[in-house]
Formats: C-alpha cells, structure tokens, sequence
C-alpha cells in the first residue's frame, strides 16, 4: 500500500487542490507526504494568475508554511525545493520521483487549460506512468471547492477478461483503510459503440460481432463472479455490474450516480501509454467528470 506520497507543488492555489486527499491519505493509511517545488529556468511572472515562486528562499518559506497549514501533525511531512533552475520541470519531477524519493504515489492536479488533456499533453502524468510503475493519482481544481477528504465509495472499472486485475489489490487496500464500498464495472460495447477496426468488422459482418459481444459480456459476468467471492471472503462491501454502450460516457455517468469518490483505474505503461491517453478510456472519463482518477500502472511482463 502507500506509505510514501510525492505531491508538486507550484505555488499556486490551484495546485494546492491535491492537499485535502493527500492529507488524508497521510493520516489514515499511514503514509509520509513529501512537498516538492522546481525552480523553472526563464519562468514566467505569473502561474495560473498568481505570482510564480521562482526564488529558492521564498518557495522553501512556502512549503514549509504548507507543511503546517494542510497536515494533521501526526502526519509526517518533508519538503524539498529544486533550487538549481532547470529547464524542464516535468523532467525534473520524474528524475526526483525515480532517484530521490522513490514514492508509491504522487498526486497531481490537473490544472491545464483544457483540463487533464492539457495535463497529459504536457506530460507530467503521461511521464512519470509510462516511465516508471508509480501510480499517479488526478485531483480536478474542483476539488478545491469542496475537497473530498474520505473514499465512500470506489469505482473500478475492469475488461471482461484480466488484463485490469492488477488494480484491485489496490482498491482493497483503500476500501479497508477508509471502511469504503467497491464498485466494479465492465462496459461492453454497442455495435455502434465499437471504434476502430473493430466497428468495420461490425459493419461488414454484424452477426460475428453480435456474437463477440455477446461472449464478452457473459466472460464479464464469470470474471465479477469470482471477484465478488474474493471481496466476500474478504468482508469488503463489493458490487459488480455490466453496461452496455460507450464505455468512458457509461463510466463517468455510473460515477455520477452513485456518487463514487474515487475512479481507479489499470494503465498500460511504457510505449503504450502515450496511445492510451489519445483515446483510452481513462482520459475520456477524465474529460467527463471531477471525481479523483487514480491511476495504476499494469506491471510489464
């Protein structure tokens, strides 16, 4: 589980967005919270119409400040500034991810101008996943607003197969840390939902891929049935269903109705993550909703 949280910090309010659910992770998983702050080369005056911290003196007063304001103080916080200015901050913030703190987790928020699509494309998250196995958690700037400070109930959405399963370890851990529901879902596509070369194989033999659905969706029911017996045994409030339609527009509307606090969700790291965020279902999800987005990177063979 995690027991060390990295969360960059820019200085602005905005950013400041993560630091509810970072604090209550650091309270209640037990887990230490590290602040870090990179000075920028030929930064700009002004970050997200604040002034930018770009003196090493003042971002340490900062975070320092931060440490005590946003903590429980039995939460252990530590806090470092990258004092040498350096071109590159995403750089910067991956290399002190992978060879300094090595944390199990880092919270970001997603502040780009087009929300978590700006965020991916200047690939702060796109990065530090693909590069590494550390799982990146997605706070919206909404959540300054009303900041979720607990998980009640946690959605994960799987395949009808496998290939997802990694992230459930995961979703047990937080729903016995914070006494929360899991809620499984598995979306199979409408023949008019399928994308790709799949939606041609749909429209040139419509009864195979009529078929193919319909051997997903019973895969699906197997699959939850199994997962379901774990929770049990477990004693983890647990609840599967399984849509059909667009997957990220189901996804997020299930999220929205029943209320969910967190969306985990498996990534495919490495090379395959940069197509992942142009059309994967997380970030069109993403794109829908304000709920938190957790991200879990699949460990490679």
């Amino acid at each position: 589980m995690f027991k060390h949280i990295l969360v960059p910090l820019d200085g602005s309010q905005l950013a400041e967005a993560v630091l509810p659910l970072a604090a209550s992770l650091g309270e209640t998983l037990p887990a230490m919270v590290t602040l870090l702050h990179v000075i920028e080369k030929n930064a700009p005056d002004l970050v997200h119409q604040e002034r930018h911290l770009t003196a090493a003196k003042e971002a340490t007063a900062y975070l320092a400040e931060v440490a005590k304001r946003a903590f429980p103080k039995k939460v252990k916080v530590d806090y470092h500034v990258h004092t040498r200015a350096v071109p590159n901050v995403v750089d910067s913030i991956v290399l002190h991810a992978q060879r300094d703190f090595r944390p199990d987790l880092i919270i970001l928020c997603s502040h780009g101008r087009s929300g978590v699509r700006d965020l991916v494309s200047s690939s702060i998250a796109q990065q530090v996943v693909a590069e590494s196995t550390i799982p990146v958690l997605l706070v919206k700037p909404k959540e300054a607003e009303s900041p979720r400070t607990t998980f009640h109930k946690i959605l994960v959405p799987l395949d009808n197969e496998s290939a997802h399963d990694q992230s459930l370890p995961i979703a047990a851990d937080l729903a016995r840390a914070y006494k929360a529901e899991i809620a499984m879902i598995c979306v199979i596509p409408t023949r008019g939902t399928l994308s790709g070369e799949k939606a041609l194989a749909g429209t040139m033999l419509p009864g195979t891929a009529a078929a193919y659905l319909e051997i997903a969706e019973e895969n699906a029911r197997q699959h939850f049935q199994e997962h379901l017996k774990d929770f049990q045994k477990a004693k983890i409030p647990a609840s599967a269903s399984i849509e059909r339609g667009d997957p990220a527009t189901v996804i997020a509307r299930a999220a929205q109705s029943m209320d969910a606090d967190l969306i985990l969700f498996a990534t495919h790291g490495n090379a395959g993550f940069e197509a992942f965020w142009r059309g994967s279902v997380a970030a069109n999800v993403a794109r829908r909703t304000d709920i938190p987005l957790l991200l879990i990177p699949l460990l490679r063979d």
